[in-house]
């Protein structure tokens, strides 16, 4: 494929340029493509950041990338529950879910290869026993599946809203309304390809509860229930009323540096998935998890509180 950049594509990166306009490609893709040498400028190679100038043509070789497989490592993790079909971990902020985007090692699906024997495939060779993502700098519940079927199942429970996910977000300010719901479509920022935005034409329903637990000066303490799983939901939702998650320096720029002046650097968000309710997948046996608040966020709320 060939593309010519135009003068309105000047000064954007050469992966934010083809995710513009090649859709069926990820960012995450064409990094992995320039890697291999897939992606010329002029017919020279170059950096994913390089700038485009505007009237370079830029060629893409696709090919069958066979991505490497993924080694077990010794990383610590603390299990809530295991069984045959299951098992339901703590996901400690920090760490990334499964392998992607240049990153190989120091993830969950790393360590789960690790700590468990059997483990599903459907999400394919790097994404063993994955069902659900929660963000790298957010904590929390995480159900991972030890075959097929009971991946399906799971799968199929996310998708028909019958597992319950509560979290715990602090966030910037005093909400409207103690208790309310945001019903705004997510999805790819217009502009910048990296960040999702609320109300967009083409974005997917989302739909997120909340209800306000307590209020501090300049803070409050919120339980958040989403109905559906977009990217980013939560801090996208937040932001959108106002509102945005401390510590979240992509939806909340502006309150996050004075979060930062006031607190000190903060290198994760304030979003703990603290509660968890599904049916097991084989027996349909209800089960619920909590997870406490990590040691970092409850120093946090104790500086706030004094």
């Amino acid at each position: 494929m060939k593309l010519q950049a135009r003068p309105d594509d000047r000064g954007l990166r050469l992966d934010v340029f083809l995710a513009r306009h090649v859709e069926t490609l990820t960012r995450s893709q064409i990094q992995l493509l320039n890697r291999s040498g897939a992606i010329r400028i002029d017919g020279r190679q170059d950096k994913a950041g390089y700038r485009i100038r505007g009237g370079e043509t830029v060629e893409l070789e696709f090919h069958v990338l066979e991505p490497a497989p993924i080694s077990a490592e010794q990383i610590p993790l603390q299990i809530y529950f295991e069984d045959q079909n299951l098992a339901v971990i703590e996901k400690p902020a920090g760490v990334v879910v499964h392998p992607g985007s240049g990153i190989r090692n120091g993830t969950i699906a790393n360590a789960l290869l690790f700590h468990f024997k059997n483990l599903s495939d459907v999400g394919g060779e790097s994404r063993p026993g994955i069902v659900h993502r929660l963000d790298k700098k957010t904590s929390g519940l995480l159900i991972v599946a030890k075959n097929n079927i009971a991946h399906a199942r799971l799968s199929a429970a996310f998708q028909g809203r019958e597992v319950q996910k509560t979290y715990l977000a602090l966030v910037h300010g005093r909400p409207a309304r103690d208790v309310a719901a945001i019903d705004l479509a997510v999805g790819r920022h217009p502009r910048i390809r990296t960040k999702m935005a609320a109300g967009q034409l083409r974005g997917r329903a989302a739909f997120t509860e909340y209800k306000v637990l307590e209020y501090f000066r300049g803070f409050s303490l919120l339980e958040v229930k989403i109905k559906t799983g977009r990217t980013h939901q939560i801090r996208v939702h937040l932001s959108a009323i106002g509102n945005p998650v401390a510590g979240d320096d992509v939806y909340g720029e502006r309150t996050y540096k004075q979060f930062v002046r006031k607190f000190g650097p903060f290198d994760r968000y304030f979003l703990h998935a603290a509660g968890l309710r599904f049916n097991h997948p084989s027996t349909k046996q209800p089960m619920a998890f909590q997870s406490p608040l990590p040691p970092e966020l409850q120093k946090l709320l104790e500086s706030i509180k004094s």
